[in-house]
């Protein structure tokens, strides 16, 4: 498995970078995809809807073997409604650890990343909850990421509503720990929304951003579209007003920018990033004092 581990060698204020926050921290910014919609299909008694609501409750070995391969079927009918019943008890079954790697095997990856590309929005969220909870299989992220899943989910990041922006967000973080999908969510465009919702200060989505952004710039390709869609300031902004778990991720991107190249660490200095960084790190250990100066000196 591709997994990167390239910035747990970074260290701020006494801690590892794998320790600022992105480990235990990351569990409170990305709550689990839950599906709110279980159950809430139209009353007519069709056998095809009473096998949804079955699924949506019966995590059984028997649901496992006979009911998961006639819903992938129906996740792939051109019914918009149709497709978003199937998605949705899939989601279900999905939350039954033990149902995921059923799911996989069975074919599910293909039709869902499809639901989550032309389907309604309810079934895009919940394709999207669905593939978040089959990455967590390690070796179903390289699968995700080759069966084209990276481009719609950085779409809803970037067009969904609030909920659609957070199920994408929180499966592009599961999947963007394998170096392969970090390079394809870079080329999907992900830095541009990924900018925007850490600019927005007042939003609930600078935390989940960051973090996602905290694993992407592990690759040159995410730094240098960081870089280019005006990263850098938004960074030092949250830096100087963020709240305390905010300024830590922060200060660990920009630390991972200046590693880079001297060009980097010119625009941090020149965007104002030293006042604030040497007062984040006031209280630090004198190694933590020595990346910060390293991180701000042009």
């Amino acid at each position: 498995m591709d997994t990167d581990s390239v910035q747990s060698g970074f260290t701020y204020m006494g801690r590892k970078f794998s320790d600022l926050g992105l480990n235990d921290d990351s569990s409170s910014a990305f709550s689990d995809c839950n599906s709110d919609r279980s159950g809430e299909f139209p009353t007519a008694s069709s056998e095809s809807r009473r096998l949804f609501l079955a699924c949506a409750s019966d995590n059984s070995d028997e649901s496992r073997s006979n009911q998961i391969k006639p819903l992938i079927s129906i996740i792939s009918s051109n019914d918009p409604q149709l497709q978003e019943y199937g998605v949705t008890a899939i989601l279900n079954l999905s939350l039954c650890d033990e149902n995921k790697e059923e799911i996989a095997y069975s074919g599910a990856i293909k039709p869902l990343v499809r639901a989550l590309r032309v389907g309604t929005s309810t079934a895009r969220e919940n394709a999207a909850c669905a593939l978040l909870r089959l990455s967590q299989i390690d070796e179903n992220k390289i699968a995700i990421g080759r069966s084209g899943a990276i481009p719609p989910l950085v779409s809803l990041l970037e067009h969904g509503n609030f909920r659609g922006k957070k199920d994408a967000c929180t499966a592009l973080y599961s999947l963007c720990s394998v170096k392969e999908n970090k390079i394809k969510a870079v080329q999907a465009g992900i830095m541009k929304p990924l900018v925007e919702m850490m600019a927005d200060l007042g939003s609930n989505m600078v935390d989940k951003s960051a973090f996602v952004l905290s694993l992407l710039v592990s690759v040159a390709e995410a730094r240098a579209a960081l870089v280019e869609e005006g990263g850098i300031p938004v960074l030092v902004e949250i830096v100087e007003v963020g709240t305390q778990r905010q300024k830590e991720i922060a200060v660990a991107i920009l630390l991972q920018l200046c590693e880079d190249c001297l060009a980097y660490r010119t625009m941090v200095a020149r965007e104002g990033a030293i006042p604030p960084l040497v007062a984040l790190s006031q209280t630090g250990t004198s190694r933590a004092k020595q990346k910060v100066k390293k991180s701000s000196h042009p």
